[in-house]
């Protein structure tokens, strides 16, 4: 069983009468709904929850941790955030959202300020630029997003291990939208698509790659026992 945490910050459902008619429950409810399975189980937390959610037992508990952010950014401890950041590179994935492009989680794990060019409600035409990859199962050459914010280039990242998809909208421009990195043991994947006032987490090919992301992420190894292994120096063969 895949244990998964979908970590949103919860605000813009409440402040918004427009975000509220899209997520009625929140995003993180919607996410969760579209992830459950026999074989994943999800658990949600949100900005306002002691610790925000995540305490030492529930990230321990978690293999992968799913990230929504915007307004809120500042608004998470940084302690939390060491301690998110640990527990990706002891093995746990983490799956980074639209906004939380600029969590501090995110630019703390790329070292980057992950700054992008950005504005208002476009179309956006979502390309698999590497159908071979885990998270492009099941993906047709491309999809689009009627309404969608506008990311455009340059987005100021480390060169991903991987791109798996590329955004061009409407408007000509072009975005590094679906990466993955690697920090520790955990994998990262970064996706674009999700702005609050659009079903976009409603669309089946996003839910498809979001289920994807988390069976790729999902760890295979954890760092915290091999940490301070002592191992004895091979002994030297007389041959």
């Amino acid at each position: 069983m895949t244990k998964v945490t979908v970590w949103n910050e919860y605000l813009h459902e409440k402040e918004s009468e427009t975000v509220a008619a899209v997520y009625p429950k929140g995003i993180h409810t919607c996410i969760k709904d579209f992830l459950t399975s026999d074989e994943v189980s999800v658990r949600t937390a949100t900005l306002d929850m002691p610790a925000c959610g995540l305490s030492e037992e529930i990230l321990a508990d978690t293999d992968v941790l799913i990230w929504w952010g915007h307004k809120g950014h500042e608004r998470v401890p940084d302690e939390i955030v060491s301690r998110v950041q640990n527990a990706v590179l002891q093995g746990m994935g983490l799956i980074v959202l639209h906004s939380g492009h600029k969590s501090k989680i995110f630019m703390k794990l790329m070292g980057t300020p992950c700054d992008l060019l950005w504005r208002d409600n476009d179309r956006e035409r979502v390309w698999c630029v590497n159908p071979a990859h885990p998270i492009a199962k099941g993906i047709p050459p491309y999809f689009e997003l009627e309404h969608e914010e506008m990311y455009g280039e340059h987005f100021t990242i480390p060169t991903p291990d991987d791109v798996v998809f590329v955004g061009w909208f409407a408007g000509g421009e072009v975005f590094r939208s679906g990466c993955t990195f690697t920090r520790g043991m955990g994998k990262i994947f970064y996706f674009q698509p999700g702005h609050e006032e659009y079903p976009t987490y409603k669309n089946p090919f996003v839910q498809q790659i979001i289920k994807n992301a988390v069976e790729w992420a999902k760890p295979t190894a954890h760092l915290e026992k091999l940490a301070c292994t002592h191992l004895e120096k091979p002994t030297e063969s007389k041959n």
